[in-house]
């Protein structure tokens, strides 16, 4: 198996060691990668690269939790893109959560699960939990339940 096909397999949930060391080396040069791009351009947004290359971006800012100086640059252009109307809201939101879960703080739309508890996955702690639903609606984001079930575990 060539080297890029193997990478593309490598999965970050996975057991073997050596697989989740190869999935941290990946997600390590693509953050470097996204460090150099946001320094030079600002937020990549689909006008500038492609509806591809914008997804792209903001799933290697969202998988970027060892690097969380390129997950904070990301929250902060990708805030003035949403402000111009160059990104969505949903986006930002996910990022800034994963954000905050990775800066050890609560979290505000519930986009990141802790686990799973009786086969109900259970969101990181929220700031304000009673407002999830409403915020998430304001982000473009469907309601909590209808969003973990498809996470759902028998």
């Amino acid at each position: 198996m060539a080297a890029a096909d193997h990478q593309s397999s490598i999965h970050a949930n996975s057991d073997d060691p050596a697989e989740q060391l190869a999935w941290r080396r990946l997600t390590a040069r693509h953050g470097d990668r996204l460090g150099e791009i946001m320094e030079e351009y600002g937020w990549p947004t689909a006008d500038m690269v492609g509806e591809d290359a914008a997804r792209a971006a903001w799933l290697i800012a969202q998988h970027a939790d060892r690097q969380l100086d390129i997950q904070r640059r990301a929250l902060q252009l990708m805030e003035q893109a949403v402000s111009a109307g160059s990104v969505g809201p949903r986006e930002l939101a996910f990022l800034r959560d994963r954000t905050r879960v990775n800066e050890g703080r609560k979290q505000i739309y519930g986009t990141q699960i802790a686990g799973v508890k009786d086969g109900v996955p259970v969101p990181w702690p929220c700031e304000e939990p009673e407002r999830m639903d409403e915020l998430r609606a304001e982000a473009g984001i469907e309601p909590f339940d209808e969003y973990v079930a498809t996470f759902r575990m028998a």
